[in-house]
């Protein structure tokens, strides 16, 4: 009995599919024969697909179908249930059905030769199945089985025992198969993974019983008798295959060649040795009973195993998608091209045209004609015919629309002819295929479905857009394109805005192919923009389909309007918050030695801290141009636009300078996206020289090259994803105002148009790897907006943003335009170092400049040399610029020398009150004529911090002739110089009574200068020489003391301000050559006795003091001594000898006697400590000091009664030779009676010099 109740539209695609038989050898069924199973039925379970089939039909008209058969065919009738015999005995006589000849859907269309891997010659056994398939098809005393078309698909499977076969002689065998049948021609299925006695281990699922309970007895006979014999005495075994590929179900019909006969017909006593198609006798139906029973214990199956399974699902799946999928859709377009090449026109159209034209009556048919009308009337290829197999063809793959369409037209040539059976069976098969597919119907049901889901009284909104969206497609289906584009637009209400985006991008794609059929071409691009325009989560192949779909629909458009308004593009994103626009030529490259100033380029980013320090400098020189006072409306000058900038006002640019704009975009999709001849869209209003408008305003699109010159970029590739700016520039010729509205581009993609998802691309689409057929031309505006405004009340309360108008230059007049360049400018300095570098200043420009000025935060780094000056060389190769100073004799009398500098300790802005920052350049005449250059010397000097530094200079030009907008320009360049180690040099003032001066009077003081040397060698310098040392004071000088016993130093008058130069050589070894380098160290004193340093010292954080709260006492608390007092309670003094010679070369440390003598100057018991270690934390004191050390007791505590003298025995330890500072204890006291007060540190000394030399 039947296991379900199915419908007719689940009926029919199950009964009527491909068949195809199968021809096998001996030895290939002995193979299936150890299962208990001949080939077809090895293949019966595994025949359900499991994906979809596709194939494309050939284009030609299909007919519509007739709504009023429709109707009639739908209207009187009932649904009523069936009985299980009903459902079984259509199932048996649909299996029995015999082929016909007025019908083809029983007719064999291809048939598998199958041999095994173990033959002989398997090519051999293939080339003789093939003779054997051949001769029954074409043998005219064969009538069974029947062939749908004389080229039958022929497949070849190579069987093969894995237990027992060779598998290295299969795949030879296999590859030669591949050779001669090509690929989708043969397959090598593989089976037996066990043998038979195995079979018992492993519980292996049977999936062949429910399909064997069905065959008839014969066919199990056949299991026990051996195979099969036809009358050629040929063992082969031809079996029916059913196809069905739309419900993906392949089905094999285990019926042998002698169940061709009704099941219900008597036994035949005929020869079974006339008929190709059985044995030799029907065993009757108790026989039938008893052989299933003998039966009940087989095992088929035993020697497969899982992998066989998957193996064998495998072939069904390569034979139906490689071989006969399209086979069939191969043999459709012959026989469609056939058709043409034979009727050209429809037959039916031919008959009425002859029976309207004809002049004489067509003789009526006689009874016995019509009776003769069910025999065979049409030879194999009568049009007719072929019409009949395209039709039962389409059929069998599901494509009713076509399949009606031909049944139509062969109904009613068989009517023409009287054919009766023929037009019979079209007739029936037509009205199949109409009731198969009722898209209309079902679009109504489920229209109304929907309705019902919105309407209840908790609306149902997601079920209601679904049903629409399935109503929208059943009326796509049926012709219906306004109703399904009215049900889409329905839905995508519902479904907008919530974040599906699948769901959102599949209606609009449908809205927008459907609006563009019914020539609703706005509506079309509109849907296509928001596919694009929305964050896709598609593939790129999809999104790809979509961007083709836009751009052909996009281009139909434009083309009804080809002189309207360029319309608005999507694609890319662009960023116009992120728009920047620069003012200016391009920063010339290096070139060798000679390096353009830096100014300002698209390149820099933007910088808050730096942007103030060039805006500060900016109002320092033009308040020194302007004798202190900044002019009410100065504004900074601003050369790059940005977010950040201020742009409220309108910016100036100079015509016949360019402007070039920095345009940021994003390409959402995953596919490349293509802009070709990318340039800027705007408009100009010019203007007079005397200023006054012109009354035409002039919106130049494409652009005139008299007005503004435009830059085209003629491609422009972003690729998936990316985000890319573009820098379009435009060339103003007149001055005026320019408005940049946006970017004008061509829109397409590199890639070529294919079918996407079953999707096909619409017609005129062409593939290439520049899809320029398919690019179209539009525009997108920058539209910027402003920051928000929030001074006013009104403002705060309320959202107002301020205007932005970057994008609104007003051109000026001609302005000089400066160019800078430095010629041997240094990296990298040792700090202090005097280094000599050039700098030449260039007029590119038709206006002449003057009051060239430069400006910087750093002036102690940088003086101007004049032309005139005599250390001036002539130029930066000449010889003479080896030194920055000259000796020259200081007295007459006298051969005493002294170094004159070029560069003075004043010029780098040391040494007076204030510091000069804006520096006027000394240009000949002031002034720098167009297209001149002037070349000057520039001084050097190393910062005196080590690092990296960034040293800003801002030069400042007017024009001779005054403009009103623009008053001056400016030039910017950020030198960067890393600087190392040098020289630290120490200097203290003391008081002397011991000298005098020349004219006798006292006074004087001594200046100690102590020299250390911080470098660690990383910058090569081997050694320093001290060569001068100078004061730059004007009250004060310097001279030798007269006694060289005594400590050197210098006497001075007041008032007391020194500035001590000391010039210095060092020698640096440099790409294994010795360089000289010179330089100078400044140190400033003005406190008596204060240390003063020419680095800048850290600042060390102050020790903490721990506070004591007490409860006052009435007794009253003597008086504390100041801090001046505590600190003069102790004088120290040492004795040491003045020079000390040791052999070095025989003992490497060097010790040295000395005595430390301290006095309490105080009436009262003072507690001392003396603590002998180097108070420094600094790596650089602690490497110099590295080669002097006390030896022993590092810190002593000891109290001094009044007015004693104590003294110390200490040991100085020296490892090399020089000179040192032995006053380095540092001495601590308190008044012994004072038990909360901390010792306070005691004046130092002078400081004690001790020469070591090597003896």
């Amino acid at each position: 009995m039947a296991q379900c109740v199915q419908s007719v539209q689940e009926l029919i695609p199950d009964s009527f599919v491909p068949c195809v038989a199968a021809l096998c050898s001996d030895e290939a069924e002995r193979l299936t024969r150890l299962n208990h199973l001949s080939f077809a039925e090895l293949l019966k379970p595994f025949s359900r697909l499991t994906s979809e089939g596709m194939w494309s039909p050939p284009f030609f008209t299909v007919l519509p179908r007739s709504r009023a058969g429709r109707r009639k065919l739908g209207a009187g009738r009932e649904e009523k249930a069936t009985t299980p015999w009903f459902e079984s005995y259509r199932e048996t006589f649909l299996q029995s059905m015999p082929a016909s000849d007025h019908e083809f859907l029983n007719h064999y269309l291809a048939c598998m030769l199958v041999a095994s891997s173990s033959e002989a010659e398997p090519v051999e056994q293939f080339s003789k199945l093939s003779q054997e398939q051949h001769r029954i098809q074409h043998n005219s005393d064969c009538s069974y089985p029947k062939w749908f078309i004389p080229n039958t698909l022929k497949y070849y499977v190579l069987l093969h025992d894995v237990s027992a076969g060779d598998e290295q002689r299969a795949e030879s065998v296999y590859e030669e198969m591949k050779q001669k049948y090509g690929t989708q021609g043969c397959y090598l299925l593989k089976i037996n993974s066990r043998t038979s006695n195995r079979a018992s281990d492993e519980q292996i699922p049977d999936p062949w019983s429910q399909y064997l309970q069905k065959n008839s007895i014969q066919n199990q006979e056949s299991y026990e008798d051996g195979p099969c014999t036809i009358t050629s005495n040929k063992n082969s075994d031809s079996n029916l295959l059913s196809l069905d590929g739309l419900d993906n179900e392949v089905k094999v019909d285990g019926l042998p060649n002698n169940f061709r006969a009704h099941p219900l017909q008597l036994d035949s006593s005929s020869d079974p040795s006339n008929s190709v198609d059985g044995p030799d006798h029907v065993k009757s139906a108790s026989s039938l009973h008893e052989t299933k029973k003998a039966n009940t214990g087989i095992i088929h199956g035993a020697c497969l195993t899982l992998t066989d399974h998957d193996r064998i699902r495998q072939f069904i799946q390569e034979f139906t998608f490689r071989g006969l999928l399209p086979h069939i859709e191969k043999t459709i377009r012959q026989l469609n091209d056939q058709l043409i090449s034979r009727k050209g026109l429809s037959r039916s159209l031919f008959s009425a045209t002859k029976k309207w034209f004809s002049g004489s009556k067509v003789p009526e048919k006689s009874i016995n004609e019509l009776k003769n009308t069910s025999g065979l009337l049409y030879p194999p290829e009568a049009p007719e015919l072929q019409i009949r197999k395209m039709a039962d063809l389409c059929f069998l793959v599901q494509h009713y629309d076509l399949a009606y369409s031909c049944y139509h037209t062969a109904k009613k040539d068989f009517l023409n002819d009287q054919a009766m059976l023929y037009a019979a069976g079209a007739l029936v098969d037509r009205t199949v295929c109409l009731n198969l597919d009722s898209d209309l119907r079902s679009a109504l049901l489920l229209e109304q479905a929907a309705h019902c889901f919105i309407n209840m009284k908790s609306p149902m909104v997601r079920k209601y857009a679904f049903h629409m969206i399935l109503a929208g497609h059943r009326f796509s289906k049926a012709g219906q394109k306004k109703h399904a584009l009215r049900c889409y637009c329905q839905a995508m209400q519902v479904y907008k805005g919530k974040g599906w985006s699948l769901a959102e991008d599949h209606i609009n794609f449908t809205i927008g192919r459907q609006s563009y059929t019914l020539r609703q071409l706005d509506n079309a691009v509109s849907a296509f923009r928001h596919i694009l325009i929305n964050e896709s989560k598609q593939s790129a192949a999809q999104q790809g389909a979509f961007l083709r779909e836009y751009l052909y629909v996009y281009k139909n458009v434009s083309q009804l309007s080809p002189d309207g308004p360029l319309p608005q593009l999507p694609l890319p994103y662009i960023n116009s918050s992120a728009t920047r626009v620069f003012f200016g030529h391009d920063r010339r490259p290096a070139d060798g030695e000679k390096q353009a100033a830096t100014h300002v380029s698209l390149d820099q980013e933007y910088d808050s801290e730096s942007s103030q320090q060039w805006r500060e400098l900016e109002e320092q020189v033009v308040a020194v141009v302007n004798r202190g006072v900044i002019p009410s409306n100065f504004h900074p000058t601003q050369y790059c636009l940005n977010s950040y900038s201020d742009n409220s006002r309108f910016p100036l640019a100079v015509v016949e300078e360019p402007i070039t704009v920095e345009v940021a975009f994003r390409n959402p999709l995953k596919v490349p996206l293509l802009l070709t001849d990318l340039s800027l869209l705007w408009k100009f209003q010019p203007k007079e020289s005397s200023g006054k408008d012109n009354e035409e305003v002039k919106e130049l699109v494409t652009g005139e090259p008299e007005m503004i010159g435009t830059e085209v970029i003629s491609e422009f590739l972003i690729n998936s994803e990316e985000s890319k700016v573009a820098r379009l520039k435009l060339f103003p010729h007149h001055i005026g105002e320019l408005h940049i509205l946006g970017v004008v581009y061509n829109l397409g993609t590199i890639q070529g148009c294919m079918t996407i998802d079953g999707i096909g691309a619409l017609p005129g689409c062409h593939t290439g790897k520049h899809s320029l057929s398919m690019s179209v031309r539009g525009r997108q505006d920058l539209e910027i907006q402003g920051p928000r405004l929030n001074n006013t009340k009104e403002e705060k309360t309320s959202i107002k943003y301020g205007p932005d108008r970057r994008l609104d230059p007003i051109i000026t007049e001609e302005m000089p335009l400066l160019e800078v360049f430095f010629i041997h400018f240094p990296t990298g300095l040792l700090c202090g170092e005097i280094r000599k570098a050039y700098v030449e200043f260039v007029n590119v420009s038709k206006c002449p400049l003057t009051g060239l000025k430069v400006v910087s935060k750093r002036p102690e780094f940088f003086t101007f040399g004049g032309n005139t000056a005599v250390l001036t060389p002539l130029s930066p190769s000449a010889s003479e610029n080896c030194s920055a100073y000259k000796t020259v004799v200081t007295d007459s009398t006298s051969v005493c020398t002294a170094l004159i500098s070029s560069a003075s300790s004043v010029d780098f802005g040391i040494g007076t009150g204030s510091q000069p920052e804006v520096i006027p350049v000394p240009l000949p005449d002031t002034v720098l004529l167009p297209g001149a250059s002037v070349q000057l010397p520039m001084w050097l000097r190393g910062p005196d911090e080590e690092g990296v530094h960034e040293i800003n200079f801002l030069f400042y030009y007017e024009s001779v002739k005054k403009q009103p907008k623009i008053r001056h320009r400016i030039l910017r360049h950020t030198a960067v110089i890393c600087t190392s180690r040098s020289l630290n040099v120490r200097a203290t003032v003391c008081r002397s009574n011991s000298l005098e001066d020349e004219e006798g009077r006292g006074g004087n003081m001594l200046v100690f200068v102590d020299v250390e040397n911080t470098n660690t060698s990383e910058a090569g310098v081997k050694e320093f020489h001290i060569v001068q040392v100078s004061s730059s004071s004007k009250h004060w000088k310097l001279q030798k003391s007269v006694n060289l016993s005594e400590n050197k130093g210098s006497f001075v008058t007041f008032p007391l301000f020194i500035v001590n130069s000391h010039i210095f050589i060092a020698y640096v070894v440099e790409d294994s050559k010795q360089l000289i380098l010179e330089g100078q160290h400044h140190v400033i004193l003005h406190t008596i006795g204060k240390e003063a340093f020419s680095c800048p010292q850290k600042q060390e954080p102050p020790e903490m003091e721990l506070l004591k709260f007490f409860r006052p006492e009435n007794t009253t608390v003597p008086l504390r001594p100041s801090v001046e007092q505590l600190s003069n309670l102790i004088k120290t003094s040492l004795h040491y000898p003045e020079s000390f010679n040791h052999p070095f070369h025989q003992k490497s440390l060097c010790l040295v006697p000395v005595t430390l003598l301290l006095s309490n100057c105080s009436k009262a018991d003072v507690d001392v400590i003396v603590d002998l270690r180097h108070k420094t934390t600094s790596p650089e004191a602690l490497e110099i000091h590295g080669s002097f050390t006390w030896l022993g007791q590092t810190q002593y505590k000891l109290q001094l009664k009044s007015q004693e003298i104590h003294s110390l025995q200490l040991k100085a330890c020296f490892v090399h030779t020089g000179v040192y500072n032995l006053g380095t204890p540092r001495v601590f006291a308190k008044l012994s009676d004072q038990v909360m007060v901390f010792e306070t540190s005691q004046q130092n000394s002078m400081p004690a010099l001790i020469i070591i030399n090597n003896a």
